[in-house]
């Protein structure tokens, strides 16, 4: 097939190589354009720009979908298909434009979490499995008939970085196979069942505090699900603490004790939740590098009953 592809982040680099490297033809890359990035906001390529031009890709960074050049010249190139990998919300004139018209990899077992932050929200919400679903792409976002899925189970453990990165391997195949179905024409796609839809919304910074006045599990599952992007935080002493892991504890202050309040602080930071507390195992103080719970210990001398979170502490 003559395929054209559209992604941005990492996470869409894998199945751009499998597609690359298998028998079908990649007749352009699409991808979000330059942006600023570290202290000296240097104009950036995304990760998938970086990846075509190292495959030799012809790459394209449109800043509107809906321009009209832009729509001629994919029109021009004649495609079989449009892949779509993490990437934005495409007009309808753009992805009918192809002859087996255009499909999406999203990371999410469909119609569970549609939005952009699938495998955020998984986490958050203490999910056990998740997966990967191809679809062909309607006007209303992550609504398209199901081509393929596949089930991916998150381990005990995984935090938003491992499962990221696992689920963007696995989507390399995935597309392949979805694409052999295409091209085969032996499935019909099926419609997705929406009285099992959920939303997964974007999670931005302001969405990332962490409330500890929830039970010690829903807080750990909060913040492997924002870690590290963009990162779970709290406050200690007036200035941000991202925290990005930590772990449950069979520990707790005594009655009535403060959510967020520092109860332990003898080589392992414990912090008291609604029920029971977790223990902080890494984290990032405002302007300092990322730590182990002993080490902001040793640097920063917490003290038992100060309060996470609390405003001026």
């Amino acid at each position: 097939m003559k395929i054209v592809f559209m992604g941005t982040p990492a996470f869409a680099c894998p199945p751009l190589e499998a597609l690359h490297q298998s028998t079908h033809e990649v007749l352009a890359v699409v991808t979000g354009p330059d942006k600023p990035a570290g202290r000296g906001k240097k104009l950036t390529p995304s990760e998938v720009s970086q990846l075509a031009d190292r495959l030799g890709c012809e790459t394209l960074k449109p800043v509107s979908l809906k321009d009209d050049a832009f729509q001629r010249r994919i029109e021009a190139m004649q495609p079989d298909l449009i892949v779509v990998v993490a990437f934005r919300i495409l007009p309808k004139k753009l992805f009918s434009l192809p002859k087996h018209g255009s499909i999406n990899i999203h990371a999410s077992l469909l119609p569970r979490y549609r939005g952009a932050a699938p495998i955020n929200w998984a986490l958050i919400n203490g999910e056990t499995e998740t997966g990967l679903t191809s679809f062909r792409l309607k006007s209303k976002v992550d609504t398209g008939d199901i081509i393929l899925q596949e089930k991916a189970v998150i381990d005990p453990d995984d935090r938003y970085d491992t499962l990221y990165e696992r689920l963007s391997r696995l989507a390399g195949p995935f597309l392949l196979r979805t694409i052999d179905i295409i091209e085969s024409g032996r499935h019909a796609p099926a419609p997705q069942d929406e009285s099992q839809a959920s939303a997964a919304p974007k999670i931005g910074p302001f969405d990332a505090l962490i409330d500890f006045g929830f039970p010690a599990e829903k807080v750990r599952n909060f913040i492997r699900g924002l870690s590290s992007k963009p990162g779970a935080y709290t406050s200690f002493r007036g200035r941000k603490l991202k925290i990005l892991s930590c772990r449950l504890s069979p520990q707790q202050g005594p009655p009535g004790t403060r959510p967020g309040s520092i109860i332990n602080t003898k080589k392992i930071l414990l912090v008291q939740c609604a029920e029971s507390a977790i223990e902080l195992t890494s984290l990032i103080p405002e302007g300092k590098k990322q730590m182990d719970g002993s080490s902001f210990i040793n640097g920063f001398k917490p003290q038992p009953g100060e309060i996470l979170g609390k405003k001026g502490s």
